[in-house]
């Protein structure tokens, strides 16, 4: 919108100028008149590109939504505050939604997605887990999303999940294999395990023994962060 206002002043004194050398039939200020355009406009489009932040939206369930913690905690809100830190301009959208399984993701892709979007952090799948579902499932529907994410030429990060122990033999290598087995089907980086550093340090957990403490996504964040970097543009 910047851009077209100025590129309407500019056109506007063009006018004017062009008209005034016209009448006093001098040629060298309609030159100089149209070289200064063409500046002011290559210049005009670059900046205003460049203010707009690069958008990231963690697409998640309550490990990354923040569940029970201030805003100020959560996941999206302490990825945006370290990677200002480190010079890049960013905004991270939080799209988690607490009890949401892979299959739930899936149903609010779009309206949680939006436009304008320049990289999705998927981090899904441990509901599933807890409830048992079958692996399958999980897998078809982690692996909708990344197609329709990936038709939509949006880069991405997987943030994978491991099964709790307990679950048995069969569905724990059922299940850990769905997110190495889609970051190769579809070229997509893979941080193979959101809770990384987290999962079984009660001091960097809720009293609940599962969800991150304030502490606890600082150690995420710290650990996803080099992933989550080479994915962005260059400062």
């Amino acid at each position: 919108m910047l851009f077209s206002f100025l590129r309407q002043i500019v056109a506007r004194g063009l006018v004017e100028r062009l008209s005034a050398s016209l009448i006093h039939g001098v040629g060298a200020s309609i030159l100089q008149t149209v070289g200064a355009l063409v500046i002011m406009l290559s210049l005009a489009a670059p900046a205003s590109a460049q203010q707009r932040p690069a958008r990231i939206v963690a697409l998640g369930d309550s490990l990354s939504a923040g569940y029970l913690l201030p805003e100020k905690n959560a996941f999206p809100t302490v990825l945006e505050r370290a990677l200002r830190e480190r010079g890049y301009k960013v905004e991270v959208s939080n799209a988690g939604v607490s009890g949401d399984t892979a299959s739930g993701g899936l149903e609010r892709l779009d309206w949680a997605i939006g436009d304008g979007a320049d990289l999705v952090i998927v981090e899904l799948g441990a509901n599933d887990m807890l409830r048992g579902v079958d692996p399958a499932i999980t897998r078809k529907a982690l692996a909708t999303i990344l197609a329709q994410l990936q038709s939509r030429k949006i880069p991405m990060l997987l943030a994978g999940m491991v099964a709790a122990p307990g679950m048995g033999r069969d569905y724990e290598a059922a299940f850990n294999a769905i997110y190495p087995d889609l970051s190769r089907e579809f070229s997509v980086p893979l941080y193979p395990f959101f809770l990384e550093g987290v999962a079984g340090h009660p001091a960097l957990q809720l009293p609940d023994g599962m969800h991150p403490a304030p502490q606890g996504v600082e150690t995420i964040v710290r650990g996803i962060l080099p992933s989550v970097e080479a994915l962005l543009p260059p400062k």
